[in-house]
This record gives C-alpha cells, structure tokens and sequence, in this order.
C-alpha cells in the first residue's frame, strides 16, 4: 500500500482550519432548532467572539456571530435570533443593518477596524496630567473630521488648575472654540462641568475616546453611577494611565440617550489617511483648498501657498499648523509598509 504523502506545515494548518469551519457548521445548524423567531435588536457589548444584543423589549442576549458577517460592534442595529431551549443558548446574529456611521481606528496587522456604529458625536476628553496635548487632540480631531462625527473637546481634571495654569490651558484651547469646536472642562472631584457634559449627551448616542488615565472611567462614574466602572492609576514610570475598560460597552442613560465605553487607545494613529485628507481635516483649510499656486503644494515652503499665508496673516492658528505638519511628518514612519493611504 503507498504510503501517505507527508503534509507541510502549511498543509497541516489548512486542513486543521477547514476541520474547524465544517465543525462550526455543524454546530450551527444545530442551534437553529434552539432558537427562536427573527428579532431586531442593538449591540451592547461585546467580547470576543460574542456580542450582546438588546431587543426592543430590553432583553439582553448574549449571542454568537454568524461567520458569514464581517464586524459586529457596539451600537450596531442587528437581526438576531434569541435562544428558546435554556439560557445557555443566548442566541445567534444573523445579520447587520447598514451603519449611519462608524467610527474607525487602524490596527498594524488588521487593517482597518470599526470601534462604534451609528454614533451622533465623539467626545475627546484629554486631562491636565500628565500634561495637556493639543497635538494628541488633534489627532482626534483629525480621526473624527474624517469619519464626519461631530467631535466635543472635554479636558478633565481641572481641579489640578491653579488660577494662571487654568489661564494659560484656556488660551490653549480658545483657538477650537473660535474655528467651531465644543470645549467642556470638568472635574469629577469639584463637579464642574459635569452637568453641561450631560445635557450634551441627552438624546444622542457618543463615544469617548481619549489616551489611558485621561479618566473617561471616571466621568462615566459620574454621569452613570450605576455602570461601576474600574479607575486605573497613572503609572509613575510612563506618565500614562493604566487601562481599566476591557471590552466595548453601551449603557443608557435615564434621561434619554446612549454611551458607548470602549477600551483606552493610548495613541489614535492616523497612518491610513493620505496626507491631501489630513489637510482637509483640519477643517480651518478648507476655505483655502484649492487656492494654492502649485496643486501639489505641500503647505510647506512652497511659493504661492495659501495656507501657509494664512498662518502668517493670523488667519490660521500657528500651533494648529504646526500640528499638522508634525502629524503629517510622522505618517510615514508609521504607515506599515504594506499599507496604502485611503
């Protein structure tokens, strides 16, 4: 009898995998007897291969991911099917309704991956320890300005403040308010603020996002008392935060509107824009897009930019322009090398 050809490693691995998905099938069909009727609901929360799903009714069900969807995240409008047999069947997502919009972040060995769906504005909260960043908040700006959410600037901890640090960090932070952004300064140790931060919450649905140890755990103590969440610790060796939420999460709120509580990004990295979004982003050029002497003009020193006219006008922030070019500096050192600018 010949003897069985020896498999590669390669090999092994693909029919391993194969074994897997036929085993996974099976399982499915299955656990089509144990569910029940087709139902809409919202995503939750979710945790690795699971995501939990409100119903209409407020019923949560935990319930497994049918591999033919893409992405499921929170805030995302899904058909599902609950489980009838026991509670341990939770249920089964069948399918994702299109997205209103959606955040998104990109991730060095899985491309671009969404965070949040249908989300009506992200909240950018930065903190005065270990140091205020206009920089990072651009960042988030730019993140936001590309996905069209409306962003709010919320810089917390200012109970930190002296009275001439609080001048200075007002200062910093005047040039968004005057190009048309939303800055709110709160204190979960004094209160301030806190209730101008949830009347802009009312009736929408918003993410937090912002670096570890800025305390959106904090704040979401405060505005949901009964969410418990965990408060990290600034790490003395780093200056930066310890994470403290594990997995995504979307909590109500008793007045109307949601919150979606995700894990702390300590960097929202941008290497997926091209340099020509970048600038469009910055949402105090556009008025001046367009308008430069050379239509490759980098914004630089290039003759007959206007955008660099502007700065030297007054028209433009200088430390906002300055900011870009740092942003825009630093995308090609951090753009894999498969990567393509969207």
């Amino acid at each position: 009898m010949a003897k069985r050809p020896k498999l590669t490693k390669n090999q092994r691995r693909k029919v391993s995998e194969n074994r897997a998905k036929r085993l996974s099938a099976k399982q499915d069909e299955l656990k089509d007897s144990q569910l029940g009727d087709m139902q809409n609901g919202t995503v939750v929360g979710r945790f690795g291969k699971h995501a939990d799903v409100e119903s209409q009714e407020g019923t949560v069900h935990r319930c497994f991911i049918r591999r033919t969807i893409d992405s499921v995240v929170c805030g995302d409008h899904v058909q599902f099917r609950p489980g009838i047999t026991d509670e341990q069947t939770g249920g089964v997502i069948e399918a994702v309704h299109d997205r209103n919009s959606v955040l998104t972040r990109p991730d060095f060995y899985d491309g671009i991956k969404p965070i949040a769906a249908n989300i009506d504005q992200i909240i950018v909260v930065s903190a005065v320890v270990p140091e205020l960043s206009t920089n990072i908040i651009d960042r988030y700006l730019v993140a936001a300005e590309d996905v069209e959410i409306q962003p709010i600037l919320v810089l917390n901890k200012v109970e930190l403040l002296d009275s001439d640090a609080r001048t200075y960090v007002e200062q910093a932070l005047q040039v968004y308010q005057d190009i048309g952004y939303k800055v709110i300064y709160t204190s979960c140790k004094s209160g301030e603020g806190i209730n101008e931060l949830s009347a802009q919450l009312k009736d929408n649905i918003s993410i937090f996002v912002g670096q570890s140890g800025v305390g959106k755990s904090s704040l979401v103590n405060q505005l949901l008392p009964e969410a418990e969440e965990a408060v990290g610790e600034i790490s003395a060796n780093s200056g930066l935060g310890q994470h403290t939420t594990t997995s995504a999460k979307l909590l109500h709120f008793a007045k109307g509107g949601d919150l979606i509580d995700s894990p702390g990004i300590r960097e929202f990295s941008l290497w997926h824009l091209s340099k020509e979004r970048v600038t469009w982003c910055f949402k105090e050029f556009r008025d001046y897009l367009g308008g430069c002497k050379f239509r490759d003009c980098k914004h630089i020193d290039d003759p007959g930019c206007i955008i660099r006219e502007a700065v030297e006008n007054g028209d433009v922030d200088e430390q906002r322009y300055f900011s870009y070019l740092r942003i825009v500096e630093s995308m090609d050192e951090k753009r894999p090398a498969y990567s393509k600018p969207t």
